[in-house]
């Protein structure tokens, strides 16, 4: 009795072998302290810890084209589409391990038409149909693995923590796909922006060539002043094929996340005055961030199914038990086949225990533990990366504040400059190279203004991504279609 009673407890402490839940420390950011961004260039922003980021963030930008661009990328971005078939396969593979667990039924029927060697027959018979018969076997055959030590249990948690991993993927795969696409959509208007003052750079640097040209022509100005003239003109020309293509990579990029092929006609784009920097920034505290960002929720049930899989290791070096029956009926007329006689029946239990396999289940068990620590130090990565990438994004909200008050100063003031040199040459009291430096400051200036403006509204994007975007997943993600 007394054996009998150990069993049973070592039979239960088996059980529960291998981590179910592993836990690892992790060292967190310290709190973002409430604050407010107030450049005098530009709207002030409000940083608010511990708030929660709205689902759909983007509306935030206050652009209706960009709210139908993201609706539109949502659904038809085949990144996405990849990412559910992956949750939908995940899924069905942990229905498929949770069914190992439980009873196997099968129905069989057999028909089998033998001759018999007149060896194994009567010698007095001479009915030939005696060696030439049809036998017919149906049976049913249930088998169930008792599992006492967990080893189909840790594999279903496995696959779960697998189905867990797919479905925060997709969350991370949509909260990417919304924050490319809306990056994209700022770049876009403010190289567009750029595009169109280079463009007036082009077109001054044009007007004061023709100055000039009429002034030589009166034998006021040399040809040299001409020459220099034509080349800040070709200077301010050559600017623009580089921000042209930059456009238009950043529209190959629009489409690409649109579900269209580059070159595509696409809906109308937001000009960069058309966006509305949100003035309020929620900024979750670092437990929410290690609970809100789907790629360190990704790396925690990874770990999880590490652990299951070192519990599945565990408990294959133990017994196996497994109950089966089978029964049935066999004649060599179907009508009579569970006839008086002819049904027949078995039960089965069976148990296996592993002694020598060359050091294999060892070995996988000693894998198993190191894919366990290599997914704990990866869940500690991930949430390290999130604190960093937090820091980073408040870090350039900051500066993006001080940088777009001095591009505005110098925006302004290079602008000034070139009107006062303008008319000075208009009226003979400067020569062509103050003219030159003035058109070349006050281009520079004009296109650092546009990016301090267009970099607010991306690192603004930047923190709803870092803090874990909000971006959830329909209610038929991983369903199948």
């Amino acid at each position: 009795m007394k054996r009998v009673v150990i069993l049973a407890g070592l039979m239960a402490s088996a059980c529960t072998m291998g981590p179910k839940h592993p836990t690892t420390p992790i060292a967190l950011a310290p709190p973002v302290a409430a604050g407010t961004i107030a450049p005098a260039s530009g709207p002030a922003q409000t940083i608010v810890p511990g708030a929660t980021v709205q689902a759909d963030w983007w509306r935030l930008f206050g652009s209706p084209a960009l709210d139908a661009l993201v609706d539109r990328a949502l659904a038809a971005n085949n990144d996405l589409a990849n990412a559910d078939a992956t949750l939908r396969q995940a899924r069905e593979q942990a229905r498929a391990a949770g069914g190992a667990s439980l009873p196997q039924v099968d129905a069989s029927y057999q028909a089998q038409r033998i001759r018999t060697s007149r060896v194994f027959s009567n010698p007095l018979s001479t009915d030939p149909d005696e060696y030439l018969y049809t036998l017919h076997t149906a049976q049913v055959s249930v088998a169930y693995p008792l599992d006492l030590f967990g080893q189909l249990r840790s594999k279903t948690r496995s696959a779960r923590a697998a189905a867990t991993v797919a479905g925060d993927k997709l969350i991370a795969a949509r909260t990417t796909v919304v924050a490319n696409l809306v990056s994209a959509v700022i770049q876009q208007a403010g190289l567009s922006a750029q595009i169109l003052a280079a463009q007036s750079a082009v077109q001054s640097n044009r007007d004061v060539l023709k100055l000039l040209q009429q002034r030589q022509a009166l034998g006021d100005i040399g040809a040299s002043d001409v020459s220099a003239q034509q080349t800040a003109l070709a200077t301010a020309e050559g600017a623009l094929p580089t921000l042209m293509h930059q456009r238009d990579h950043q529209l190959g990029l629009i489409a690409t996340l649109l579900g269209l092929a580059a070159g595509t006609p696409l809906p109308p784009l937001p000009t960069l005055p058309e966006l509305t920097l949100p003035t309020t920034i929620p900024v979750a505290l670092p437990a929410q961030i290690v609970a809100n960002r789907p790629d360190v929720r990704a790396a925690e049930a990874q770990m999880q199914g590490a652990a299951a899989d070192l519990g599945a290791a565990i408990a294959a070096r133990l017994p196996n038990i497994t109950l089966s029956a089978n029964v049935g009926g066999e004649a060599t007329a179907i009508t009579e086949m569970f006839a008086s006689g002819n049904p027949f029946w078995a039960l089965i239990g069976g148990v296996t225990q592993p002694i020598f396999h060359g050091g294999q289940l060892l070995h996988q068990k000693r894998a198993a533990e190191a894919a366990l620590d290599g997914a704990k130090a990866q869940y500690r990565s991930a949430a390290l990366q999130a604190f960093l990438d937090v820091a980073d994004a408040l870090s350039g909200l900051r500066t993006d504040g001080d940088a777009l008050d001095a591009a505005t100063r110098a925006d302004a003031a290079a602008a000034q400059t070139l009107r006062y040199t303008r008319r000075q040459l208009e009226l003979g009291g400067v020569g062509t190279l103050a003219l030159f430096n003035a058109n070349a400051a006050a281009a520079s200036a004009s296109s650092q203004a546009v990016q301090a403006r267009a970099a607010r509204l991306g690192d603004t994007v930047a923190l709803f991504q870092a803090v874990g975007g909000g971006v959830t997943i329909p209610a038929d993600a991983g369903r199948a279609r």
